[in-house]
């Protein structure tokens, strides 16, 4: 049944108000709740949760006599007792170290009172705000590349022996990064060219990854380390870049003398980032639009076995961040 509520708490925050990781901060870095609608934040793994207010930001500016402030977390209890929620005295909630099993729907109850000012006459009066908090880690980075080298011919031995002496330098320029080339792969093809006539040309393909998966690697090692071999990979990125470059420099100031039968093609490097997530994460741009780039915890109902980009469904899943179906 739970479940079930989690899951219309999402779907109502898509079409209702989905705020966007940053921009609903305010500038005390409070997140106010808003009356009848569910507000949404993404909170980056292992960091501590924005505050939440438990009233809205009109309430805020206004007197409030004998506030009490009730908070319910995603598994239905009183979110007292926890060593990881805090929750001060004007009650705002702030939730530390923030793991996949915390994400769901955070409701609060506020109750204060009106007195009316010639009977003295006291109301209480209840409000009920609704936010409802997702994990989210950076998506593991690698690049595709691809570029061309002029041939002299597309028979013989020496396309393969350039593309076997490509892949050793490219390697060794990025193996010191834990990064490494792989599903590399040429073809070679009669290029018209206005007037030159017909070239021979080898179009090579690959792609620059980290040597394993990062949460088998380096990361064991530390709680969070993405941001280390992202940096890898973006290092291997401009290594490579700089090495064409190079062999472009070199072409050009040859000029005047023969140039080499086998060579770069000017320009020709182009490149695509490609992201993954970890497992019991996964990216969806209908349910997260305002955190399109991260790779979102799976939600009740779905999972990510590896490094998919996307969750998968399994109906008899109740939990946030699985990595399998049972």
């Amino acid at each position: 049944m739970r479940a079930w509520l989690l899951a219309s708490a999402v779907l109502w925050c898509v079409t209702r108000v989905c705020w966007q990781r940053f921009s609903q901060f305010t500038e005390k870095g409070f997140i106010y709740g808003k009356a009848a609608h569910t507000v949404t934040i993404y909170v980056e793994l292992h960091h501590n949760s924005p505050f939440l207010v438990c009233m809205d930001a009109k309430r805020a500016e206004e007197e409030t006599v004998d506030p009490t402030y009730f908070w319910i977390g995603p598994n239905e209890h009183p979110l007292t007792g926890n060593y990881r929620v805090n929750i001060t005295q004007t009650g705002k909630l702030m939730v530390k170290d923030f793991l996949e099993p915390l994400s769901g729907l955070y409701t609060c109850t506020l109750s204060y009172k009106t007195v009316k000012v010639q009977t003295q006459e006291e109301k209480i009066v209840k409000e009920k705000y609704d936010f409802m908090m997702f994990a989210y880690r950076e998506p593991d980075y690698s690049y595709h590349m691809a570029l061309r080298f002029i041939t002299k011919a597309c028979v013989g031995r020496y396309n393969e022996q350039l593309f076997r002496v490509l892949k050793k330098i490219l390697n060794n320029l990025i193996s010191d990064l834990s990064c490494h080339v792989i599903k590399a792969s040429y073809k070679c093809h009669f290029v018209k060219v206005p007037k030159q006539g017909l070239i021979h040309e080898l179009f090579i393909t690959f792609q620059v990854n980290s040597y394993v998966p990062p949460w088998k690697g380096a990361c064991n090692d530390t709680v969070d380390c993405e941001d280390i071999t992202n940096h890898n990979i973006l290092q291997a990125r401009d290594r490579i870049s700089e090495f064409f470059r190079n062999q472009a420099r070199i072409l050009y100031h040859n000029n005047n003398k023969t140039l080499p039968a086998m060579r770069f093609v000017d320009h020709s490097l182009q490149m695509e980032r490609m992201d993954s997530c970890r497992p019991g994460f996964g990216k969806n741009e209908g349910l997260h639009s305002n955190c399109a780039t991260c790779c979102v915890v799976c939600v009740p109902g779905t999972f990510s076995p590896d490094s998919n980009v996307t969750c998968q469904t399994c109906v008899s899943i109740h939990t946030y961040g699985a990595k399998f179906c049972p």
